[in-house]
């Protein structure tokens, strides 16, 4: 690999609902700081200008889509990820709004060839990343306009035809399908804004454009949930459960009512070209509708479907319906920055060659330097997804692959921290694939990641 460098990461989101200031107002009326009779003017004043601080703390510090709920539930484009949810991020309050920063940057050694090398396996140094930046603004008492920006030095960093990934597939490079690679996401991999009226406290209506941007369907990306911060490798069902996170025009309106929502979006359905640095063609010939629900501070619930037109350059004429259903838990993070946290994913690509399933189970034990955290992962590939439809013809491959990996963090500075860490994983296939990928091939890599320490 050429190039390992990386850009600033950093990243955003914070707990506390909108109506936190009310709370806040109301324990310190409950449980006034015991005061001698001899307090003076002047020791009242500081108590008065401690709340006033705390009230100013506090504006800005909600979701993106809604004045009425906490950060933390920000997921990937308007989905929604659990209240618990621990966020790493900077932020800067402003006037009438609030900037966040997040992001992330993995240093690594990436090796698909733990038991020998084949004519599928590979290894590479690279340096998987992204940054974020997003602003919340406050229009009147009940308005909020939202911006976001979403960058990825990928294509220079793990180059444009990806990096080594046995059996992940999706996209293409110079006319040939990426196979047992992941394709670099863009340069520019989110432009958007969003604007939400508040009805009432349960109420609100919001619209969504980005170019690129998130439609209503499937869960929070991958990058963008919890076990990403660890994990450096995308999902193998990417492409059953949540690749239409970069997609050049999307439109989305949709309504909250209390811990449901319901939104739909019309986007382009072709998925990025090879050029990573261009913006490709709005289409708007796809559309999608997604239903949230979040009962607790703890769970967060989706279903999801979607008409793709012809995501695939290599395949133009094959169109698909997607399916998804995913469950998200998050615990409460302790004092020490300990939690628990954990997804349910399922995905279905309906096209020409019938209905193809994929399923993850990932989960992370975060203490207070240290971490332990695993994937289970199930999809069914088809010959010719894995390039091999000359060899095989039209039938499924079920791949299994199981991760574990721990990491900790040596030292921070400021408000980054450093965290050094190593994994390993092994497939279970079809023993018709052994000749070309061998007998339940595995993969490792060690890497030091960089980012934002969290946010409490």
């Amino acid at each position: 690999m050429k190039k390992l460098f990386f850009i600033l990461l950093v990243i955003s989101n914070a707990r506390a609902f909108a109506q936190h200031e009310h709370h806040m107002q109301a324990d310190i009326t409950q449980k006034p700081v015991p005061m001698r009779h001899d307090t003076t003017m002047k020791g009242m004043d500081h108590s008065k200008m401690n709340m006033d601080s705390m009230r100013h703390n506090m504006q800005g510090m909600n979701h993106s889509y809604s004045l009425s709920l906490p950060m933390n539930r920000n997921g990937s484009g308007t989905s929604w990820m659990p209240d618990n949810t621990p966020m790493y991020m900077l932020m800067k309050h402003t006037k009438n709004g609030m900037w966040m920063f997040h992001g992330s940057v993995f240093l690594r050694y990436n090796n698909q060839q733990l038991n020998g090398k084949t004519s599928r396996s590979d290894t590479q140094f690279d340096a998987p990343n992204w940054f974020m930046a997003m602003y919340n603004h406050k229009v009147g008492k009940n308005g909020l306009l939202n911006f976001s920006a979403m960058i990825s030095a990928d294509p220079l960093t793990v180059t444009e035809r990806g990096y080594p990934l046995l059996f992940q597939s999706g996209e293409s490079y110079k006319g040939q399908t990426l196979v047992d690679r992941q394709h670099p996401h863009d340069f520019f991999s989110g432009l958007t804004i969003g604007y939400t009226q508040r009805l009432s406290n349960k109420v609100d209506v919001f619209g969504y454009f980005g170019y690129p941007g998130e439609p209503a369907l499937g869960p929070p990306a991958f990058m963008h949930r919890i076990i990403a911060l660890n994990d450096p490798d995308a999902v193998l069902g990417h492409h059953w459960q949540d690749a239409t996170h970069i997609t050049y025009g999307v439109a989305t309106l949709g309504v909250r009512l209390d811990k449901v929502k319901l939104e739909g979006s019309t986007f382009t359905g072709r998925e990025p070209d090879e050029d990573r640095y261009d913006f490709d063609k709005m289409r708007f010939d796809s559309y999608s509708w997604r239903l949230s629900y979040n009962p607790d501070r703890a769970w967060a619930f989706q279903v999801s479907q979607g008409y793709i037109k012809s995501p695939e350059l290599l395949h133009p004429h094959e169109d698909v319906w997607r399916y998804t259903a995913s469950a998200i838990y998050a615990s409460p993070v302790d004092n020490e920055g300990r939690y628990f946290t954990g997804s349910a994913i399922w995905g279905l690509n309906h096209s020409g060659h019938g209905d193809e399933h994929s399923f993850l189970l990932e989960g992370t034990r975060q203490l207070n330097k240290q971490a332990v955290y695993g994937r289970y992962e199930f999809v069914q590939k088809s010959a010719e997804e894995l390039a091999l439809e000359e060899q095989f013809g039209n039938v499924l491959f079920n791949v299994h692959k199981f991760t574990l990996g721990t990491n900790r963090r040596p030292f921070k500075t400021g408000p980054i921290e450093y965290i050094g860490g190593i994994q390993a994983s092994i497939n279970l296939l079809s023993q018709k694939l052994h000749p070309l990928y061998g007998s339940n091939p595995m993969s490792g890599q060690v890497y030091i990641q960089i980012r934002p320490t969290l946010h409490k």
